[in-house]
């Protein structure tokens, strides 16, 4: 069902990419509210921040992200942390495959939890509906030393005010749960 939900998404992404003029940036800042439900009835909820930065004309960024998120009705503290490369080549004026490698951790404040490393590899498309209006879907692979490898996806938006505020919404699903996001971005 996830594959399908993907094909779905993608393919409504694709016939409005070409009605916009505006080149993708990939240099912002973004603060964000995020909530994750996993399975077993585990809610948490937090905040972060989040950036990426084009290296000039090449289509190479970095990114980075920092988050935390409680645990309902534990007290439990998660700290996430993301850096890594990503490219964006241009398909046509306005829809961009993106590819995506990124080193991640997270620091849990429970005695003897410790710290989770793993890696993300992503691929997917964003592009540009509107001049106010973008779109993102991805396919993410998480894999690491201390967890099972796992796939996931992304979907999200960006509604932009002006050519430097917007509002984004994101949902990353997967077998062990989802996490929404909402948030204020900065693009430069």
């Amino acid at each position: 069902m996830k594959r399908s939900l993907l094909a779905l998404a993608l393919v409504a992404i694709v016939p409005f990419a070409a009605q916009a003029d505006d080149k993708l940036s990939y240099t912002y800042v973004e603060g964000a509210y995020l909530n994750t439900q996993a399975d077993g009835g585990v809610d948490a909820d937090g905040f972060g921040v989040r950036g990426s930065f084009e290296f000039g004309e090449s289509g190479f960024y970095g990114l980075g992200a920092y988050n935390q998120i409680e645990i309902d009705d534990v007290n439990v503290d998660v700290d996430n942390y993301e850096i890594g490369v990503g490219y964006g080549h241009g398909l046509s004026d306005n829809l961009d495959l993106i590819s995506e490698l990124a080193y991640i951790n997270s620091d849990i404040d429970l005695p003897g939890a410790g710290s989770i490393d793993g890696y993300r590899a992503s691929v997917g498309l964003r592009g540009s509906f509107t001049d106010s209006f973008e779109g993102l879907i991805k396919a993410n692979y998480i894999d690491g030393s201390d967890f099972d490898g796992d796939f996931s996806g992304t979907v999200g938006a960006q509604y932009k005010f002006t050519q430097t505020w917007g509002l984004t919404g994101e949902v990353e699903f997967g077998d062990g749960g989802e996490t929404y996001l909402v948030g204020v971005r900065a693009s430069f």
